[in-house]
């Protein structure tokens, strides 16, 4: 499997973290905060029309505690 991050827009992210057990907590302005009971963190999505930077959803990622095999099988 590819370590690789996919290239992927914001509304992607939220789908692939629904599906990983992520709901969305509230938003403000321009960005979304999502939750996951269980879990004192929260993942913070910044909902722009363009492709997420590599840094950003490797952030998301980490905050959300998956790794890319697992994020690219909830995107599928």
């Amino acid at each position: 499997m590819s370590r690789r991050l996919p290239v992927v827009k914001a509304r992607e992210v939220i789908s692939a973290l629904e599906k990983a057990g992520w709901s969305v907590y509230r938003q403000k302005g321009s960005h979304l905060i999502m939750h996951k009971a269980g879990y004192t963190s929260i993942v913070v999505i910044p909902l722009h029309t363009h492709d997420l930077p590599k840094g950003t959803l490797r952030g998301i990622l980490n905050d959300a505690e998956l790794s890319v095999e697992e994020f690219n099988e909830f995107r599928r």
